[in-house]
């Protein structure tokens, strides 16, 4: 594509010169393109100060791969309008890594392996955590080579009497822990809760298979839901160094080893080791009024970046930074970018984020997940709030590569977002997460749109807890709608497609397709006024609509004070529920104050129908109860209806044009227009054609 070249724009290169002046594509003389990003930025703020700044710019990046030692750093002095764009139809590469050389053959343990002296490269950066290959994500050797280990033990100190307390040491089976080489470079990875926590090794005691770690679990060493003591792997031992693409760096030695894949060849392979944990970083300052603005970065590849282990983590991994980092930045723009072989987040904003766009990008092959915002909360000045930023058409997949439980688009404490046509999958954790209050205080999240995206293939059997769609804390003003998602698979419990978790209040989830869930479609911890209306629920393998917790929970504890009016956790209208021999509603989950009969639920003109033709039914149960069995009390469909729930909803198959296919489009004839079910286009859900990269 022909690119409009204006006068006052620059040109950069890999093969360009600093000496130049950045006014050519092309070499000629004194003109031609300078090499570096900086060279760029000291130009602009040079013409800035002289006042010739006369109008937008582009800084065009000609194609190539230009290798960072270092974050590019924009302030307020940077303030645009300034486009950083890929130059016609080239491809600049961003890149935080270093291509490894000299490779040397030796054999260890019988295997033919390379190796290269790293002695520079840790000397001026550190140890480095991942390595690429011809574009490959190699992998540090791990024990057991597939699945987990279980820890076997908690031990408890004379002084101690709560194991749950313990969270620095265990004891493991015999032979699963040794006192390997370099032992303090190894690391526990341990995945429990919805949390994975990443412990580096201290000591192991070989009389008592004590494992004692330098840094401490976030949570107890529990699986979850009752599932026993936590999984885990061992990572980063020399001795497990076996598979074709495995790969170890030897600190003491500054040497680095790696195991070849089959048709690879010495010295003749791209071999990247990453070496800075961000690329760009638009940092303004909110409290000194000092914005980044209108600054957009366009068809550029971002690519090649470590990970540095933070000292915890939690749920959608928060303190994960970005490898693009907004900081105070107004009106900016990151569109048709690619973001791949990373260690952290793609893209953050942080706070005093606003008007800006993350528009038809590419993030992939990610440590962390696509895109996080968070600004100030409830308590903070008001100046450091986020919100009204636009995150469209991006497809974000293949991430939680390090940090398991990263989530494709997290907004944590932000309001008056648009996230819409997005096609997130493929991820350990949960979709689109809105919220960080936990309970009913005081939060800024709220007015965010989450419309039309489709997100499929998340949690992979390895977390707990998580949904396609995850909210916490009130909202009022946030819909949920148009959005299509499946395919949610939990480890021991909590695979939910909505999920509206602790305080989620005053929520509208409308006009959604959810199906094919390994616990119910759709579920609310505990909240107040939650509206769904319009929706298909179906194929939930332990129930479909599920409440743990009622209206009335834990007040005090959570922020709200009881004033004796009661109201309903949700309204549920206008439903099509399709079930396959499981509970319509799984009441009481966690606690008593749930139970159906409490009737948080208000249940009216909903179309049910079990795909075998059994009745509907509602039970209380706990999490993982699957049909009448197990549960602590069945509502068989006329005594339900009799004590004055759903007394206008109809049985009857809805008329979906392939069940089977799980193609949900509903019959001209269908009975759901008996109940008021409007009908509603998911033909764009995803990804528009005309924003794709």
């Amino acid at each position: 594509m022909k690119e409009t070249v204006l006068p006052n724009d620059l040109f950069i290169s890999p093969q360009g010169d600093d000496t130049l002046s950045g006014t050519s594509p092309e070499i000629s003389g004194n003109d031609g393109p300078v090499r570096t990003l900086e060279r760029a930025r000291s130009i602009l703020r040079m013409r800035k100060y002289r006042g010739e700044m006369l109008g937008p710019t582009t800084v065009w990046l000609r194609g190539g791969r230009y290798q960072l030692d270092r974050p590019f750093v924009l302030t307020h002095k940077d303030s645009g309008p300034v486009t950083f764009a890929a130059y016609r139809d080239e491809q600049p590469v961003l890149s935080g890594g270093i291509n490894v050389g000299n490779w040397e053959e030796t054999r260890v343990e019988g295997k033919s392996m390379w190796t290269a002296d790293v002695s520079g490269i840790l000397k001026k950066f550190g140890p480095f955590r991942q390595l690429f290959v011809n574009g490959r994500r190699c992998e540090r050797p791990r024990l057991p080579k597939q699945g987990y280990y279980k820890i076997k033990e908690i031990p408890i100190s004379p002084v101690e009497t709560n194991p749950h307390k313990v969270k620095d040491r265990f004891v493991c089976e015999q032979g699963h822990i040794q006192n390997w080489r370099n032992l303090q470079d190894v690391e526990i990875v341990v995945l429990h809760y919805w949390v994975d926590d990443r412990m580096p090794v201290e000591r192991f005691d070989e009389s008592t298979n004590l494992v004692t770690c330098s840094k401490p679990s976030r949570m107890s060493f529990v699986d979850g839901a009752g599932a026993g003591n936590s999984r885990y792997y061992v990572e980063n031992v020399f001795e497990a160094l076996s598979e074709p693409g495995e790969w170890y760096l030897d600190k003491q030695e500054c040497r680095l080893y790696y195991l070849p894949r089959t048709g690879e060849v010495r010295n003749s392979c791209e071999c990247i080791i990453t070496v800075i944990p961000q690329l760009v970083l638009l940092k303004g300052d909110a409290a000194q009024h000092k914005r980044v603005e209108f600054l957009t970065f366009r068809g550029v590849h971002f690519e090649h970046t470590d990970w540095v282990q933070p000292f915890t983590t939690r749920q959608a991994a928060p303190v994960v930074p970005g490898v693009y980092s907004m900081q105070s930045a107004h009106n900016c723009t990151v569109e048709k970018c690619t973001f791949q072989r990373i260690g952290w987040y793609a893209i953050d904003m942080l706070e005093g984020c606003h008007g800006n766009r993350i528009i038809g990008n590419t993030l992939r092959d990610m440590g962390g997940g696509g895109i996080k915002i968070n600004g100030a909360d409830a308590w903070q000045p008001v100046e450091k709030q986020t919100g009204g930023n636009v995150i469209t058409d991006n497809h974000i997949y293949d991430g939680g590569k390090v940090y398991y439980t990263s989530a494709g688009i997290a907004v944590m404490h932000s309001h008056s977002n648009t996230i819409a046509h997005n096609h997130i999958h493929d991820l350990f954790y949960t979709g689109i997460s809105l919220g960080w209050v936990w309970g009913y205080w005081p939060s800024v999240t709220r007015d965010n749109i989450v419309e039309k995206n489709h997100i499929h293939d998340l949690g992979k059997g390895v977390i707990n807890d998580m949904g396609g769609i995850y909210t916490l804390g009130i909202q009022p003003g946030t819909v949920v709608r148009n959005n299509l998602i499946h395919d949610i698979e939990k480890h021991s419990y909590g695979g939910w497609a909505v999920y509206l978790d602790e305080g989620s209040s005053y929520i509208v989830v409308e006009n959604n397709i959810c199906y094919n869930c390994s616990s119910q479609p759709f579920h609310l911890h505990f909240g107040r006024e939650n509206i769904l209306r319009n929706n298909i629920w179906a194929f939930g393998r332990e129930g479909t609509i599920a409440i743990s917790r009622g209206v009335r929970c834990r007040w005090e504890e959570k922020g709200a004070f009881d004033d004796g009016r009661g109201g309903k956790s949700l309204t549920f209208e206008r439903n099509i529920v399709i079930t396959d021999g499981q509970p319509a509603f799984v009441g009481a989950m966690d606690d008593p104050t749930g139970g159906l009969e409490t009737k948080s639920i208000f249940s009216d003109l909903n179309l049910f129908w079990d795909v075998n033709g059994q009745s509907i039914f509602h039970v209380n149960a706990g999490h993982g109860a699957v049909g009448r069995e197990g549960a602590q009390k069945v509502f068989e469909w006329d005594a339900w209806v009799a004590a004055g729930n759903d007394r206008h909803s109809h049985i009857g198959d809805p008329g979906c044009r392939d069940i089977a296919g799980r193609k949900f489009e509903l019959a001209s004839n269908s009975p759901a227009c008996e109940i008021g079910f409007e009908r509603f286009d998911m033909s764009d859900v995803g990804v528009r054609e005309e924003n794709l990269l």
